[in-house]
């Protein structure tokens, strides 16, 4: 039988003066890193907009204040770490238009980012980052009023 996991997570997207705010992931081993947006796994019985309020704050210094829901993205993927034959993880991300309101950027120590920054969206495609960038940018530019879009193939220097 296939391990089946269910993932919540809140991503803030947060693009301001042209430039996006984006975390660096580091992976438990630190051998892998890739750029993804703040954000993370919503915990037991706590709701999505607290989670991302808690997440960017954790991961980038900022005190934010959510301003809309851009959407939700559902997909799954095969995971090899999902149970003795591996599994199937359904990922949930809930995308929220944040807007920083106080603190002071800096990098998370000890958690699973290493770096936090402002880049400029126009130069995340030549990012190795995590499709939700992509996702989030959709959702950001187009604001679909049901609040999907279109699935995204992963590939070239996006991560799943």
């Amino acid at each position: 039988m296939t391990t089946r996991v269910l993932r919540v997570a809140a991503y803030g997207v947060c693009v301001a003066d042209g430039r996006m705010l984006l975390a660096r992931y580091v992976s438990p081993d630190r051998a892998q890193r890739h750029w993804t947006l703040p954000g993370g796994k919503v915990e037991h019985a706590e709701d999505p907009v607290d989670a991302v309020v808690r997440e960017v704050a954790e991961e980038t210094g900022y005190d934010v204040a959510v301003e809309r829901l851009l959407g939700v993205d559902s997909r799954c993927i095969a995971v090899d770490w999902a149970g003795p034959r591996g599994g199937e993880l359904h990922s949930v991300g809930v995308f929220y238009t944040v807007r920083v309101t106080g603190g002071q950027l800096r990098n998370e120590i000890g958690g699973s980012t290493d770096l936090a920054a402002w880049v400029p969206v126009d130069e995340v495609d030549g990012l190795e980052r995590a499709v939700i960038i992509d996702v989030a940018l959709n959702l950001d530019r187009g604001r679909p009023p049901t609040g999907h879009v279109d699935p995204i193939a992963v590939g070239g220097l996006l991560h799943s």
